[in-house]
């Protein structure tokens, strides 16, 4: 077992924060377990497509000092458009209830933007599908499609 996991606990202070040329490494490394894969891009590529993306506002998941996680917003102020376009939790740290305190956080700074009403965003359906984990926190399916994932709709 990880010595960090042990130290963490579900008291630890859950931050969103900028990825600096000190901690990409780290964060490329973070990685959800191998039945997970097929749901979310690793986040290497995530921070490629973020840097060519003008819409794209990304931050590492901190649980106190310790980097658990990663969260890609597509964030277009000037439409109101707002879509949780990655977030994911290392494997090692699930379970924990840190993605859901990182999915409030989350959801608190878009209620923060102009003219926000709604966030977005889709999931693979099928076995292992974190669609029951956005369910519980009041995303609902919209019946849309968007490249073979469902879009599941939080009005805030």
């Amino acid at each position: 077992m990880n010595n960090s996991k042990i130290r963490l606990s579900n008291l630890s202070e859950v931050t969103l924060r900028e990825i600096t040329s000190d901690s990409v490494h780290t964060i490329c490394h973070l990685s959800v377990s191998d039945e997970q894969q097929k749901f979310v891009a690793p986040n290497a590529f995530s921070i490629a497509q973020a840097y060519f993306s003008e819409s794209a506002w990304f931050r590492a998941i901190y649980a106190d000092t310790t980097p658990i996680g990663f969260v890609m917003l597509e964030d277009k102020p000037e439409e109101a458009e707002y879509y949780l376009w990655r977030f994911m939790i290392d494997a090692r740290y699930q379970d924990m209830g840190f993605g859901r305190r990182a999915l409030l956080l989350i959801i608190d700074r878009v209620k923060t933007r102009p003219n926000a009403t709604e966030l977005l965003t889709s999931v693979v359906q099928g076995s292992g599908s974190p669609q029951g984990f956005y369910e519980k926190l009041g995303f609902k399916l919209t019946g849309e499609y968007e490249e073979e994932e469902a879009i599941m709709r939080l009005i805030l």
